[in-house]
């Protein structure tokens, strides 16, 4: 965990590191209030034993307490397909309602006819709030505004708060690139665009963003600035062109496995980080449907 404090009015960042899945959740707060939103929250997952837990979610419960914060939202991005959302355990813990972008409508169209799931409500009330692009918020005294980023997939928004832009898995640190755009719904056009929408914050906009995977070993790092971005991003940086990176992004995302635990998590991830119902035995089961995703690479 590492927490960047900025001043009166400007929101502070604490950052939560998950190894197992390279994740970043954020606890952004109002330091004028004390309150703050939680971002992307994991629950934890271990895919060989069907084990759950809730070790990275009292992390950041455990932030909270220790420093006397109010929780106002608990954000996702969209919904993931590396992990579990605790969006649900973390509303019951503290009162506070969920969001998401109203795109996750079209995903949860999409997978829901993937999981043959006969009469799903794919409306988005799951959410306690569905945003949609230039929709506002507040955090304690600080705005926060809803940017619509697809191209990773459907349903991908931006949160943009004060200083700060929380950009999921749209662009990566400098010298990791851009996220991949070949989920179902995805789109490497798209994903450009977002992208250049981002890159017309002002420059010392800091950005984080939601994985980082280590290149060369280093220590893992989650924040930068769109002028660094701009300037060095291995993708993106200033002289490429739209066509030049759909190509990239495109060939590059055709020899990429798709993430192990993808038909996992959207099972969850669409009902807004619930588990499934338990059965008539107490137990609660996911549901993996065979070559649902056909011409994925094999590891």
């Amino acid at each position: 965990m590492q927490t960047h404090q900025e001043s009166p009015g400007r929101p502070s960042v604490a950052g939560f590191f998950d190894p197992r899945t390279f994740s970043i959740q954020y606890v952004v707060t109002d330091t004028a209030t004390g309150r703050c939103a939680i971002i992307d929250p994991v629950l934890d997952f271990e895919e060989k034993s069907g084990a759950t837990a809730t070790r990275n979610a009292d992390a950041l419960l455990e932030y909270v307490e220790q420093h006397g914060l109010e929780v106002e939202w608990i954000l996702d991005t969209h919904p993931h397909a590396d992990h579990f959302s605790a969006a649900q355990y973390l509303k019951a813990k503290t009162g506070a309602p969920t969001a998401i972008g109203s795109y996750v409508t079209k995903v949860q169209a999409l997978w829901s006819e993937l999981y043959h799931w006969s009469g799903f409500p794919a409306d988005g009330r799951q959410w306690d709030r569905l945003f949609t692009e230039g929709d506002t918020f507040r955090i304690g005294e600080l705005e926060g505004r809803v940017m619509y980023s697809p191209g990773h997939t459907m349903a991908s928004v931006t949160y943009v708060i004060g200083d700060t832009a929380f950009i999921h898995d749209t662009l990566f640190q400098p010298d990791s690139g851009t996220a991949r755009a070949d989920f179902p719904g995805g789109n490497a056009r798209k994903l450009w665009q977002s992208i250049q929408d981002i890159f017309a914050l002002p420059d010392h906009t800091r950005l984080f963003t939601g994985h980082d995977y280590m290149p060369d070993g280093r220590e893992p790092e989650w924040e930068s600035t769109v002028r660094e971005q701009k300037a060095s991003n291995t993708h993106v940086a200033e002289g490429q062109t739209e066509e030049a990176f759909v190509s990239l992004r495109n060939e590059r995302d055709a020899q990429l496995p798709m993430p192990k635990l993808i038909l996992q998590s959207l099972q969850v991830n669409i009902l807004g980080g619930r588990l499934p119902e338990p059965e008539a035995n107490g137990r609660r089961y996911l549901k993996i449907p065979l070559d649902a995703l056909p011409g994925a690479a094999w590891e």
